[in-house]
């Protein structure tokens, strides 16, 4: 993995994962705060490459608009279960998230009886962030791989950073970039993926096999199909501002 990617200076179609990436990972979902400054140097960068910017995240892409307000990217949320692209039309495949209901009791039961764990619900997917409880770890993979084994194929279990997600099984970050770079204004440009974690591997294969560049955060990354390494979020944003130049 070479050590940090160069600046590009091609047209690109740019994907930016959130946490871990443009934003410092916090000690829950909701104790983020995304600068004013971050958001208006994302917005120079997506008017430079005439719109073909998304963020692709773990989060709901009503929560990144939340977040991200006043300005609405394109983006995919939900590990790729929905997206957003220029046309601003909400895609999300039919899918009834009730299905989940005896998951959400089971887990509900299980965190409520354990301090440090925090169970983040969105609906088509539920996590649980053991991030101040890691001792809880191996039991609660263990229950969320059993939980997810009576619902699969349509569910899968995606473990990230300090967080174990049943989310819907056939989709991912990968998938949702390869539908991107299918629509204006992404194709026909050179695919950049920036990413931190395992959930975003796929993301980092999909970009690859389309010749682009798929960078990873962090320094303490073991084997990744990322080609090129960023040490942290503060080099991340400011290698997407010299881009935005």
């Amino acid at each position: 993995m070479t050590v940090s990617p160069p600046l590009i200076r091609r047209p690109m179609a740019l994907f930016l994962d959130v946490d871990g990436t443009l934003l410092e990972l916090a000690s829950r979902p909701d104790a983020v705060v995304v600068p004013l400054k971050l958001c208006h140097m994302l917005k120079r960068l997506a008017r430079q490459q005439e719109g073909a910017l998304a963020l692709i995240s773990g989060r709901s892409i009503e929560t990144l608009d939340r977040l991200f307000r006043p300005i609405r990217f394109s983006a995919s949320g939900l590990h790729g279960f929905e997206r957003r692209g220029a046309s601003r039309k909400l895609l999300r495949a039919p899918m009834d998230h009730a299905v989940l209901g005896p998951a959400r009791r089971k887990l509900a039961a299980y965190v409520a009886g354990r301090s440090g764990l925090l169970l983040e619900d969105k609906g088509w997917t539920i996590a649980v962030h053991f991030r101040n409880a890691r001792e809880h770890e191996p039991e609660l993979r263990r229950l969320m791989e059993s939980i997810t084994a009576m619902l699969a194929p349509q569910f899968k279990l995606v473990r990230g950073k300090c967080v174990l997600e049943i989310a819907p099984g056939p989709y991912s970050k990968g998938a949702a970039i390869q539908q991107f770079m299918c629509e204006h204004p992404f194709v026909s440009r050179v695919p950049v993926f920036v990413g931190d974690d395992v959930t975003d591997e796929h993301g980092f294969e999909a970009v690859n096999a389309l010749g682009g560049y798929s960078v990873r955060v962090g320094d303490d990354v073991g084997r990744s199909a990322a080609l090129y390494r960023i040490p942290d979020v503060t080099s991340v944003k400011e290698w997407l501002s010299e881009l935005a130049r």
